[in-house]
């Protein structure tokens, strides 16, 4: 029988890798690691690498095993979930991923400045409706600027068309540099989602974006198995410069993905 909530709610409090400071707590509790991620936890200077929105942690745990000389933080705020990747890394003895669980809206409260190297979006709810929810809006970018390093890496994978193109045309009217745009990640012939393995990574400041895209989360297994395709777009923000939101009609996704819903009558939104 699988755990219920409070039971797992439970396992998290008593984790050493996983630090909960939802909206509510964050004000009247310090988070005393900030700027001191590499010192306190992970007691190395490798770089960090966010992935906002973990869900179960999925990507986190599997990019943790794969690149040991990088360091890796789960994002979210639904606990239930996170407590997956938490549990599995904590049985394997990972010693380079935590996880984090709060909002994302507030994530600037827990890195220093320059802290961070780059920032994984992995299949983010879309929220067709506001902008301003968006993972990728210029709301979220002027956020991580707090953090991430001048010119750090942001990696969208998304089964979501309108994300996707809510964020090409983002990018385009903020001139951010553009890496690898695909709408077809595993069907592109130009672009292998499985970097060179073979041939050792070498490790730099500023990251050259050859982490392994072809780990697959139990969702996207799903939305490949009915025929959606996986769309990623990765880019450099600069931590200058004016940010302003694309003024497009974009069309609203033309199907329900797993647990989530259209909510909205419009065909079109920006």
């Amino acid at each position: 029988m699988s755990k219920g909530k409070l039971a797992k709610f439970a396992d998290m409090a008593s984790y050493p890798h996983v630090f909960e400071y939802p909206y509510s707590v964050v004000e009247d509790v310090p988070f005393e690691m900030r700027g001191r991620w590499r010192q306190d936890f992970f007691h190395n200077d490798n770089p960090i690498v966010l992935e906002l929105g973990c869900g179960r942690g999925e990507y986190a745990v599997g990019l943790a095993r794969r690149y040991p000389d990088r360091n890796f933080i789960g994002v979210d705020i639904k606990g239930s979930r996170m407590w997956s990747g938490a549990t599995e890394s904590l049985k394997e003895g990972l010693k380079n991923v935590a996880f984090l669980r709060t909002n994302i809206e507030i994530i600037d409260h827990f890195f220093a400045p320059g802290e961070v190297q780059e920032i994984w979006l992995t299949f983010s709810d879309p929220q067709m409706k506001k902008a301003t929810k968006r993972l990728t809006s210029t709301y979220f970018l002027a956020r991580y600027r707090h953090f991430l390093e001048d010119g750090g890496l942001i990696h969208l994978k998304t089964d979501s068309n309108f994300l996707f193109t809510y964020t090409k045309y983002m990018v385009e009217a903020n001139h951010l540099p553009v890496e690898v745009c695909t709408e077809d990640l595993y069907g592109d012939k130009s672009y292998s989602p499985t970097p060179n393995l073979a041939r050792p990574q070498q490790r730099t400041d500023n990251l050259e974006g050859s982490l392994d895209l072809s780990i697959r989360t139990y969702y996207e297994q799903q939305w490949l198995a009915r025929g959606l395709s996986i769309k990623y777009l990765r880019f450099r923000l600069p931590a200058e410069g004016p940010l302003v939101e694309p003024d497009v009609e974009i069309p609203l996704d033309d199907y329900r993905s797993y647990n989530r819903d259209k909510r909205s009558s419009l065909m079109t939104s920006r």
